[in-house]
């Protein structure tokens, strides 16, 4: 079985925050990265490179427009955020196609994430599964014990299928 790892990846970083830029930078000194600070910018990148994974902030670049770029384009994609922290979020990501949704508060742990994503895709498994069971708590504690029980159905799907 193959260990995947991000060394060799191209990952677009897409922030209008440079610092963030910087931080996602050193954590993923494994892999090449490309930067963006604007959804302009990213979309053209997007347009006309090739990327393993991208990265795209929800608020500051228009994430969910690129995250539409990136699904044309057959790039993995996973959401960050600081500001767009809630349920009603992650279930626009997962209908977005998105493969994760990485709260800024655990962008330290960016690597684990997007390793999850990408084993899952090779597996041809559901990556939100290891989503859910790596930040499950972390939501508990954000959002309450019940966050996840308005649309049962919804949330089985997502986390299982």
């Amino acid at each position: 079985m193959s260990t995947i790892s991000l060394e060799n990846k191209k990952i677009l970083i897409v922030d209008d925050e440079p610092d963030v830029l910087d931080s996602l930078e050193e954590l993923l000194d494994m892999s090449t990265t490309v930067r963006a600070t604007s959804f302009e910018e990213a979309n053209h990148l997007l347009e006309t490179e090739d990327f393993d994974i991208a990265i795209l902030d929800i608020m500051g670049v228009d994430g969910y427009q690129l995250l539409e770029t990136a699904n044309k384009k057959n790039v993995v994609a996973v959401m960050l955020t600081a500001h767009a922290l809630s349920p009603d979020n992650i279930k626009k990501s997962y209908r977005g196609g998105a493969c994760s949704y990485i709260p800024k508060e655990e962008m330290i742990n960016i690597e684990t994430f997007l390793v999850d994503v990408l084993t899952a895709k090779e597996k041809g498994e559901n990556p939100w599964t290891s989503w859910y069971k790596r930040l499950g708590s972390f939501c508990e504690k954000k959002f309450g014990p019940d966050w996840d029980k308005d649309e049962k159905e919804f949330w089985e799907k997502m986390i299982y299928y």
